[in-house]
Protein backbone atom coordinates (compact mmCIF):
# COMPACT_ATOMS: atom_id res chain seq x y z
CA UNK A 1 0.00 0.00 0.00
CA UNK A 2 1.52 3.33 -1.01
CA UNK A 3 1.87 6.19 1.86
CA UNK A 4 -0.56 8.25 -0.03
CA UNK A 5 -3.14 4.97 -0.24
CA UNK A 6 -2.28 4.71 4.24
CA UNK A 7 -3.02 8.71 4.62
CA UNK A 8 -6.12 8.43 2.83
CA UNK A 9 -7.93 5.47 4.51
CA UNK A 10 -10.38 6.62 7.12
CA UNK A 11 -9.38 5.69 10.72
CA UNK A 12 -11.73 2.91 11.17
CA UNK A 13 -10.20 1.22 8.05
CA UNK A 14 -6.64 2.20 9.17
CA UNK A 15 -7.40 0.48 12.44
CA UNK A 16 -9.21 -2.55 10.84
CA UNK A 17 -5.68 -2.91 9.12
CA UNK A 18 -3.50 -2.40 12.00
CA UNK A 19 -5.16 -5.15 14.46
CA UNK A 20 -4.98 -7.54 11.39
CA UNK A 21 -0.92 -6.85 10.13
CA UNK A 22 0.46 -5.13 13.54
CA UNK A 23 2.17 -2.68 11.33
CA UNK A 24 3.76 -0.21 13.11
CA UNK A 25 3.79 2.13 10.55
CA UNK A 26 0.40 2.33 10.10
CA UNK A 27 -0.18 3.03 13.95
CA UNK A 28 2.18 5.64 13.42
CA UNK A 29 0.00 7.18 10.38
CA UNK A 30 -2.82 7.06 13.61
CA UNK A 31 -0.97 8.22 16.06
CA UNK A 32 -0.26 11.55 13.93
CA UNK A 33 -3.45 12.10 13.36
CA UNK A 34 -4.50 12.64 17.37
CA UNK A 35 -1.26 12.50 19.22
CA UNK A 36 -1.92 16.62 19.80
CA UNK A 37 -5.55 15.69 21.18
CA UNK A 38 -4.74 13.08 23.14
CA UNK A 39 -1.74 15.25 24.64
CA UNK A 40 -4.11 18.23 25.24
CA UNK A 41 -6.70 16.35 26.92
CA UNK A 42 -3.66 13.97 29.16
CA UNK A 43 -2.28 17.80 29.85
CA UNK A 44 -5.86 18.26 31.61
CA UNK A 45 -5.19 16.13 34.02
CA UNK A 46 -1.47 16.24 34.39
CA UNK A 47 1.04 18.30 36.55
CA UNK A 48 2.66 20.05 33.47
CA UNK A 49 3.84 19.08 30.01
CA UNK A 50 6.29 16.62 30.85
CA UNK A 51 3.54 14.36 32.56
CA UNK A 52 0.99 14.83 29.70
CA UNK A 53 3.89 13.53 27.40
CA UNK A 54 4.42 10.23 29.76
CA UNK A 55 0.48 9.87 29.68
CA UNK A 56 0.01 10.50 25.87
CA UNK A 57 2.87 7.95 25.20
CA UNK A 58 1.11 5.28 27.89
CA UNK A 59 -2.13 6.21 25.88
CA UNK A 60 -0.58 5.09 22.97
CA UNK A 61 0.79 2.18 24.18
CA UNK A 62 -2.04 1.02 25.90
CA UNK A 63 -4.08 1.93 22.66
CA UNK A 64 -2.23 0.08 20.24
CA UNK A 65 -2.47 -3.40 22.76
CA UNK A 66 -6.25 -2.72 22.86
CA UNK A 67 -6.96 -1.67 19.28
CA UNK A 68 -8.58 -4.92 18.52
CA UNK A 69 -11.44 -4.03 21.50
CA UNK A 70 -12.48 -1.41 18.90
CA UNK A 71 -15.41 -2.69 17.59
CA UNK A 72 -16.63 0.42 15.32
CA UNK A 73 -19.80 0.83 17.23
CA UNK A 74 -19.01 4.72 17.69
CA UNK A 75 -16.37 6.49 15.58
CA UNK A 76 -12.89 5.97 16.32
CA UNK A 77 -12.19 9.39 17.44
CA UNK A 78 -14.99 9.34 20.39
CA UNK A 79 -13.96 5.96 21.48
CA UNK A 80 -10.37 7.05 21.70
CA UNK A 81 -11.55 10.29 23.45
CA UNK A 82 -13.07 7.93 26.17
CA UNK A 83 -10.19 5.49 26.60
CA UNK A 84 -8.01 8.81 26.62
CA UNK A 85 -10.14 10.07 29.73
CA UNK A 86 -10.28 6.87 31.12
CA UNK A 87 -6.72 6.30 31.10
CA UNK A 88 -6.29 9.50 32.77
CA UNK A 89 -9.22 9.29 35.37
CA UNK A 90 -7.17 5.74 36.61
CA UNK A 91 -4.05 7.35 36.71
CA UNK A 92 -5.31 10.28 38.65
CA UNK A 93 -7.37 7.87 41.27
CA UNK A 94 -4.21 5.96 41.39
CA UNK A 95 -2.21 9.06 42.48
CA UNK A 96 -4.76 10.98 44.80
CA UNK A 97 -1.86 11.64 47.26
CA UNK A 98 -0.75 13.93 44.75
CA UNK A 99 -3.12 16.66 45.09
CA UNK A 100 -3.57 17.68 41.21
CA UNK A 101 -3.30 21.28 41.15
CA UNK A 102 -3.10 22.01 37.66
CA UNK A 103 -5.91 24.29 35.81
CA UNK A 104 -7.29 21.61 33.20
CA UNK A 105 -9.61 23.75 31.57
CA UNK A 106 -8.71 26.59 29.58
CA UNK A 107 -11.31 29.33 28.28
CA UNK A 108 -12.45 27.71 25.20
CA UNK A 109 -12.84 24.34 26.81
CA UNK A 110 -16.15 24.19 28.26
CA UNK A 111 -19.38 25.43 27.13
CA UNK A 112 -20.22 27.22 30.45
CA UNK A 113 -23.90 28.77 28.43
CA UNK A 114 -24.47 24.65 27.91
CA UNK A 115 -24.12 23.28 31.37
CA UNK A 116 -26.01 26.28 32.50
CA UNK A 117 -29.23 25.83 30.48
CA UNK A 118 -28.78 21.83 31.22
CA UNK A 119 -29.14 22.64 35.54
CA UNK A 120 -32.98 23.69 36.42
CA UNK A 121 -32.81 27.33 38.18
CA UNK A 122 -29.07 27.35 38.23
CA UNK A 123 -28.68 30.78 36.98
CA UNK A 124 -25.34 31.05 38.44
CA UNK A 125 -23.68 28.90 35.53
CA UNK A 126 -24.19 31.32 32.98
CA UNK A 127 -22.45 34.09 34.81
CA UNK A 128 -19.74 32.12 36.56
CA UNK A 129 -16.29 33.17 35.33
CA UNK A 130 -14.03 30.95 33.97
CA UNK A 131 -11.54 30.91 36.79
CA UNK A 132 -14.47 29.95 39.11
CA UNK A 133 -15.27 26.82 36.77
CA UNK A 134 -11.80 25.52 36.77
CA UNK A 135 -11.23 25.50 40.71
CA UNK A 136 -14.62 23.80 40.79
CA UNK A 137 -14.06 21.84 38.21
CA UNK A 138 -11.04 20.45 40.48
CA UNK A 139 -12.89 19.66 43.99
CA UNK A 140 -15.07 16.66 41.69
CA UNK A 141 -14.24 13.31 41.24
CA UNK A 142 -11.94 12.31 38.09
CA UNK A 143 -15.32 10.52 36.71
CA UNK A 144 -17.35 13.60 36.91
CA UNK A 145 -15.20 15.45 35.42
CA UNK A 146 -14.43 13.14 32.73
CA UNK A 147 -17.75 13.36 31.78
CA UNK A 148 -18.97 16.41 31.73
CA UNK A 149 -15.64 17.11 29.53
CA UNK A 150 -16.76 14.58 27.31
CA UNK A 151 -19.86 16.06 26.79
CA UNK A 152 -19.09 19.99 26.84
CA UNK A 153 -15.53 20.51 25.67
CA UNK A 154 -15.76 17.68 23.09
CA UNK A 155 -19.97 17.86 22.36
CA UNK A 156 -20.04 14.52 22.82
CA UNK A 157 -23.48 13.75 22.21
CA UNK A 158 -25.69 11.42 25.02
CA UNK A 159 -25.92 8.34 22.27
CA UNK A 160 -22.29 9.00 21.59
CA UNK A 161 -21.30 9.16 25.01
CA UNK A 162 -22.93 6.01 25.43
CA UNK A 163 -21.29 3.87 22.72
CA UNK A 164 -17.93 5.40 24.09
CA UNK A 165 -18.33 4.42 27.70
CA UNK A 166 -20.29 1.18 27.13
CA UNK A 167 -23.09 2.10 29.32
CA UNK A 168 -26.83 2.73 28.74
CA UNK A 169 -27.84 6.29 27.37
CA UNK A 170 -29.97 6.52 30.36
CA UNK A 171 -26.90 5.89 32.48
CA UNK A 172 -25.55 8.61 30.91
CA UNK A 173 -28.00 10.96 31.62
CA UNK A 174 -27.95 9.98 35.34
CA UNK A 175 -24.31 10.80 35.33
CA UNK A 176 -24.41 13.90 33.65
CA UNK A 177 -27.06 14.80 36.25
CA UNK A 178 -24.93 13.88 39.26
CA UNK A 179 -21.54 15.25 37.99
CA UNK A 180 -23.78 18.79 37.07
CA UNK A 181 -25.38 18.53 40.25
CA UNK A 182 -22.20 17.99 42.45
CA UNK A 183 -20.84 20.79 40.23
CA UNK A 184 -23.75 22.85 41.70
CA UNK A 185 -22.88 22.26 44.88
CA UNK A 186 -19.23 22.93 45.31
CA UNK A 187 -19.62 26.30 43.34
CA UNK A 188 -22.22 27.15 45.95
CA UNK A 189 -20.19 26.28 48.71
CA UNK A 190 -17.37 28.19 47.22
CA UNK A 191 -18.90 31.19 45.97
CA UNK A 192 -21.40 33.57 47.44
CA UNK A 193 -24.03 35.18 44.94
CA UNK A 194 -21.71 38.07 43.71
CA UNK A 195 -19.31 35.39 42.88
CA UNK A 196 -16.89 36.50 45.22
CA UNK A 197 -14.95 33.61 47.86
CA UNK A 198 -17.00 33.36 50.64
Amino acid sequence: MTTDAVHSLTDEALVEAIVKTNDTLLFEVLYDRYASMVYNKCYGFANGADEAKDLTQDVFLRVFVKLASFKGKSKFSTWLYAFTYNHCVNYVTRNTAKKIEKNSVSSESIDIQNIGEDIDSTREFENMRVGQLKRVMELISPDEKMILLLKYQDNLSIKELSEALDIGESAVKMRLKRAKEKLVQKYNNMYTKDGESI
